[in-house]
């Protein structure tokens, strides 16, 4: 079938989005459903931390698993629309809007890394140990880092990056929302000429937010590319979390229809691409440091490949890696809408056991212990922006309408 600009309206009508009336009380309830359950998991888990006397360390431990995993889809989505229009990108158009949803959805990851914030500023080193003073003073390392290892400065930079994301996200979900009513080709312009610098400013803010809110959980310890580690691992996670999305919009929903066989296999051939990517990241990272054998490198490697945590590490290499590489490799496993859907769940899940394996070590370094607070933690912000994301969802078609290169991606082009 040739696709022309006349038959767009057929193939993609405006009406089919959360605001269209059959859906809408569909998409309501569904919202409140999962913002209830997501809160009522918070609240089971932050009263398994009351009763527990450990000063709320596992739960703390816990909600920065779960802030991390949901800003990393976010940020993996801001990254990946600025590459769609700096490259020019015409077959993802049909997906782009949903990429958008993710990147808007960062002021809900916002909103959900306060409660970390105001601990710290209360004075709380139940997850960031070098929030305590009496620690600072008599440890001489954390002593020389206290100029930027110190709770205003960790706020304020957090802050800092919450609010560089949301500008660029906000502002690339404005005028592609604007090219929906006016068909304005200037705008795709526009959104080119920001997306350079929404790349560079994405690639220097993760960077610095990985390092804030992660690796200094172990202040003796650095690393020169966790970074990149770091958005190595989140572009895995919004492209299975993408791929998840599509999914269910068109078997739920009865949405994007338009997302055929050919887009399917371009979003698994990206999924397969930086799955392999962040293996070689974090071989890399492990191979310099092993190479260098420097004492204040290899003890951060030397916990997690000792007792229980060796073990996770093994289920990341096989799970992260092996067995997504092998499966994924084939044309017709990304094309296979099922077997595209269980990778993906299966690469989000080892995603969040690779944030585990780099969380929890600070605080149980001879091996994981059992506690269903992670998964609590999971699923309650989870359903906070799950939630968030329907709301943002539901103000525009799921469509860029607009878009002149719409045509191109309707009809396969690259």
């Amino acid at each position: 079938m040739i696709i022309t600009s006349e038959s767009i309206h057929e193939l993609a009508p405006p009406q089919a989005s959360f605001r269209d009336q059959n859906l809408s009380v569909k998409v309501f309830r569904a919202r409140q459903l999962v913002f209830l359950v997501g809160v009522a998991n918070l609240v089971i888990a932050i009263a398994m931390g009351l009763f527990a006397h450990d000063g709320m360390r596992q739960f703390s431990h816990s909600y920065l698993l779960a802030t991390c995993f949901w800003s990393s889809v976010s940020l993996g989505a801001l990254f990946f629309i600025a590459i769609q229009h700096l490259t020019r990108s015409g077959w993802s158009v049909v997906v782009r809007r949903i990429a958008e949803i993710f990147a808007s959805s960062i002021m809900i990851n916002a909103i959900t890394f306060v409660p970390i914030l105001v601990g710290l500023m209360l004075r709380q080193s139940s997850l960031y140990v070098w929030n305590d003073a009496t620690l600072s003073a008599s440890d001489e390392l954390i002593r020389n880092k206290v100029p930027y290892l110190n709770a205003p400065f960790f706020v304020a930079r957090t802050i800092g990056y919450f609010a560089v994301w949301i500008y660029l996200a906000r502002r690339l979900w404005r005028e592609s929302s604007q090219q929906d009513v006016s068909g304005d080709s200037e705008l795709s312009l526009r959104m080119e000429r920001l997306s350079a610098p929404t790349l560079l400013l994405s690639a220097l803010t993760v960077t610095f937010a990985a390092i804030d809110w992660v690796l200094s959980l172990d202040p003796h310890w650095f690393s020169s590319i966790f970074g990149i580690y770091f958005f190595s691992g989140s572009m895995v996670a919004f492209l299975a979390a993408l791929t998840l999305t599509v999914d269910v919009l068109q078997r739920r929903f009865g949405l994007l229809p338009m997302v055929q066989a050919k887009h399917r296999h371009d979003l698994g051939k990206l999924l397969f691409g930086f799955n392999c990517f962040w293996a070689y990241i974090a071989f890399s990272q492990y191979l310099l440091i092993w190479y260098a054998n420097i004492p204040e490198e290899t003890s951060w490697f030397q916990v997690r490949q000792s007792g229980g945590w060796g073990m996770i590490s093994l289920v990341l290499v096989v799970g992260h890696f092996v067995l997504p590489f092998l499966g994924l490799m084939p044309r017709r496993m990304k094309e296979n809408p099922q077997i595209l859907v269980v990778w993906s769940v299966v690469l989000l899940m080892m995603h969040a056991t690779d944030l585990y394996w780099l969380i929890f070590p600070t605080l149980n370094p001879t091996g994981p212990v059992f506690s269903v607070q992670p998964i609590l933690s999971l699923l309650g912000v989870g359903g906070v922006y799950i939630a968030g994301w329907l709301w943002i969802a539901g103000q525009h078609p799921l469509l860029p309408v607009g878009d002149p290169r719409l045509i191109e991606s309707l009809s396969g082009g690259h």
